[in-house]
């Protein structure tokens, strides 16, 4: 495996490393005024309406209650009729909302998001060589796949430390390219697709239409489960696109959605792959898609009650006015954490540049000299320290950062979170900041 990174002695994120290193210069901080620790702010008095802000699975939306779930079919079998058309009716439902091509195929499959792109792995890898990008944990495992699991020779990690994304100039979209659209640990995405060099217009073709840029003749695999519904995806780069209903949904775990391209289910019925292939991720039989688990015939039981959920998920996206109206939420609070980092000295956004700092997923780092000059594991028990004060006090929970991820805060952004509540939620953020500051030695 080749490794290519940004710059001669950057650290690229390792899974489980809880000290994983910051992009170059994050940590030093801005200076805070000399002289003696000033008096911890008052306790606010309002708190968040809803203080759900885990990043997955992330806050129901406005207004949930277990009554959403009153018609789910429970105790059918999900190849009843109803059952079926309940399944058929999130595919359609997904398609309208997102704006999937009519020629893409879209499967509710098992184990999350993790288990759609594994499928996708497995079933499509080992056709041409392979280029991996990784800034975050979820990448780095995708590597892990690649070249420990499936053991494809020819194959390049791209990868960057937290913080930074990789020089996407390096992409070869003549190899089968894998990326996360918006890194949920680190707060880091892709600007936009711009970079993802289009289809080639024939077999045969190698440059695109213009003879400018070279043409895709890899497939793009996009692990996009913190990007759907809070970005306009750019459907004619993508050929397989991964999400699982429990983030920007706020629906629950455990069911993934695999959208293919027709030039994934060309590579599907064209390609075998060297390595035996398990039953919960076969996608074809005798060379040609089996073409009901894109129209709702599952490849193993679905819960009715989370199918019923994804339902609920989806109506309210609709009143909400869609993609665009979701990307609208999204961005507003992101925005608003946006400037509350601006007007407090003692935290940044992990995301060095702006226009690759996430509107889900955004992660902080504490930039306080006292706080930064502390060792890496009395960072992490700072910032857990913090959270766990919030979740004492019922203000915020599950806020800490990611445990594979530099030590800090984590705040999911996404549509189903009231801006209201975020800034409920950053007065609770300071005091408690200040309280465990305090409280160090």
């Amino acid at each position: 495996m080749t490794k290519i990174t940004p710059e001669p002695g950057a650290k690229a994120p390792k899974p489980n490393d809880p000290a994983a290193s910051l992009a170059p210069g994050l940590s030093s901080g801005r200076p805070a005024p000399p002289g003696k620790r000033p008096a911890p702010p008052s306790k606010p008095g309002l708190r968040p309406a809803n203080p759900n802000f885990a990043s997955g699975p992330c806050a129901k939306r406005p207004g949930w209650s277990p009554a959403a779930l009153a018609g789910a079919l429970t105790g059918r079998s999900h190849r009843s009729k109803p059952g079926k058309a309940r399944l058929k009716e999130v595919l359609q439902r997904t398609r309208a909302i997102l704006g999937i091509p009519a020629a893409y195929r879209i499967a509710i499959v098992p184990a999350s998001d993790t288990g759609a792109f594994e499928m996708a792995l497995w079933s499509l890898l080992g056709a041409r060589g392979v280029d991996v990008l990784a800034w975050e944990s979820f990448g780095s495992g995708w590597v892990t796949d690649v070249v420990k699991q499936l053991k494809i020779k020819d194959a390049r990690a791209i990868e960057a430390p937290y913080g930074e994304l990789p020089d996407l100039a390096q992409v070869d979209f003549s190899r089968d390219v894998i990326f996360t659209w918006n890194g949920t640990t680190s707060g880091v995405r892709v600007p936009d697709g711009n970079w993802i060099a289009p289809a080639r217009p024939d077999r045969g073709a190698s440059f695109d239409a213009r003879g400018v840029k070279p043409a895709r003749q890899g497939l793009t695999l996009c692990d996009a489960t913190s990007a759907v519904f809070a970005y306009d995806l750019p459907w004619d780069k993508l050929d397989v696109t991964t999400y699982s209903w429990q983030k920007v949904l706020g629906g629950e775990a455990q069911h993934g959605i695999l959208i293919l391209s027709p030039r994934a289910v060309e590579r599907l019925e064209s390609h075998a792959p060297p390595w035996p292939i398990p039953k919960i991720f076969r996608l074809t039989k005798g060379g040609k898609l089996i073409e009901g688990v894109f129209e709702g015939e599952t490849i193993n039981t679905p819960s009715m009650l989370c199918v019923e959920d994804a339902l609920d998920g989806l109506k309210w996206a609709e009143r909400e006015g869609g993609l665009k109206g979701l990307i609208a939420r999204s961005t507003r609070n992101a925005a608003a954490i946006e400037g509350w980092v601006a007007r407090t000295p003692w935290i940044e956004n992990l995301a060095r540049a702006p226009n690759t700092r996430s509107r889900t997923s955004v992660c902080l780092v504490f930039t306080d000299p006292l706080i930064a000059g502390l060792a890496p594991e009395a960072r992490v028990a700072f910032a857990r320290k913090v959270s766990a004060i919030l979740e004492e006090e019922g203000a915020g929970y599950d806020i800490a950062h990611h445990r594979d991820a530099p030590a800090g805060l984590r705040l999911w952004a996404g549509a189903t979170v009231e801006t209201a509540d975020l800034e409920a939620l950053f007065p609770w953020i300071e005091w408690a900041f200040a309280n465990a500051k305090d409280s160090l030695p």
